[in-house]
C-alpha cells in the first residue's frame, strides 16, 4: 500500500558539510513527485536519505525527520534494512545482478525476506515482471543472465525486482538518464502505470520528463560553490512550469540558469 512520505527540517550532512540545509515538504501516496535542480543541489542526497541509503556512505548523517505514514523512520528502533524493503529504490545506471539469471535477478529480495516456496516465488517474479511491462520480452529466457539484456530492458528488470517485495514508496535517482529514447519512453509509461500502486519519487535532469511524468514538482538550488542545497519552491508540475511562485525556479525551469 502506498504510503505519505513527510520531511521535518530535514538536513543531510557528509562529515561536517553541510550539504542539504532544512528541508520540510510533503509527498503524498499514489503521485509521482519530481526532484529537480542544478547539479550539486543535494536532490540525489535528499532522495537516499528517504531510505536510509543516505547513511551508508562514511560520515554521512541527517538531522530531522523523515516520517512515513507519520512513522519517524530514524528513530533509534527502527531497523533501517526494513525501511529500505518499504522504500525501493531504483539507480541511475542499470544494475541487474551480473551473475544471476532473470529470474534470480527478481526473486532474490523476496528469498532475503526469507521466502522458499516455489509456486510463491514464481507467481510473484510473474507478477512483478508483467508490472515492469517486461513479462512477454523475457518470458521464455527467464533462466538466462540477467545482464543479457538490453540497457532498457535491464532498468525494467531493476524495476521487477524492486517492486517484487511490494514497497510502499519507490525511489529513482535519473532511471533514464544511460537509456536511449525508446527505453525512455517506456520507463515514462510504467511510471504512469505505477504511481496507481506505489508513491514514486524521482530524481531528473530532464525538464520535460519532469513535465510528463510528475504530478509534483520539487526545485532545488544552492546559493553557491560551497553551499548546502535548499528546496526552493514545491508545487504541482503544472504551475512550476507555467507559473513558478519564485523568480530562481523561473529562471531554471526556463533554462536561463542551470
Amino acid at each position: 500500500m502506498a504510503k505519505r512520505v513527510e520531511l521535518d527540517s530535514l538536513s543531510c550532512f557528509y562529515g561536517k558539510f553541510r550539504a542539504v540545509d532544512d528541508v520540510s515538504m510533503t509527498i503524498e501516496p499514489k503521485s509521482v513527485t519530481a526532484f529537480i535542480g542544478p547539479s550539486g543541489c543535494g536532490k540525489s542526497t535528499v532522495l537516499r536519505s528517504l531510505n536510509r541509503m543516505h547513511e551508508v556512505t562514511p560520515g554521512a548523517r541527517v538531522e530531522g525527520r523523515v516520517l512515513l505514514d507519520e512513522e519517524d523512520i530514524y528513530a533509534p528502533d527502527v531497523d533501517a534494512v526494513n525501511v529500505r524493503r518499504t522504500i525501493g529504490m531504483v539507480f541511475q545506471r542499470p544494475n541487474p545482478f551480473p551473475t544471476m539469471s532473470i529470474f534470480d535477478n527478481v526473486a532474490s529480495g523476496l528469498r532475503l525476506n526469507g521466502v522458499r516456496n516455489k509456486a510463491v516465488l514464481e507467481e510473484s517474479v510473474e507478477r512483478s515482471l508483467r508490472g515492469a511491462n517486461l513479462w512477454e520480452e523475457v518470458k521464455d529466457r527467464l533462466k538466462k543472465p540477467g545482464a543479457g539484456l538490453s540497457g532498457g530492458q535491464q532498468q525494467r528488470l531493476c524495476i521487477a525486482r524492486a517492486i517484487a517485495v511490494q514497497p510502499a514508496v519507490l525511489l529513482m535517482d535519473e532511471p533514464c538518464s544511460a537509456l536511449d529514447p525508446i527505453s525512455t519512453l517506456a520507463i515514462e509509461d510504467l511510471i504512469n502505470e505505477l504511481k496507481d500502486e506505489f508513491t514514486i519519487i524521482i530524481v531528473t535532469h530532464n525538464m520535460q520528463q519532469a513535465t510528463r511524468v510528475s504530478d509534483v514538482t520539487a526545485f532545488f538550488t544552492i546559493a553557491g560553490t560551497g553551499q548546502p542545497g535548499k528546496l526552493i519552491e514545491m508545487d504541482t508540475t503544472s504551475k512550476i512550469f507555467s507559473n513558478p511562485g519564485e523568480k530562481r525556479t523561473e529562471d531554471y525551469v526556463t533554462g536561463r540558469f542551470g
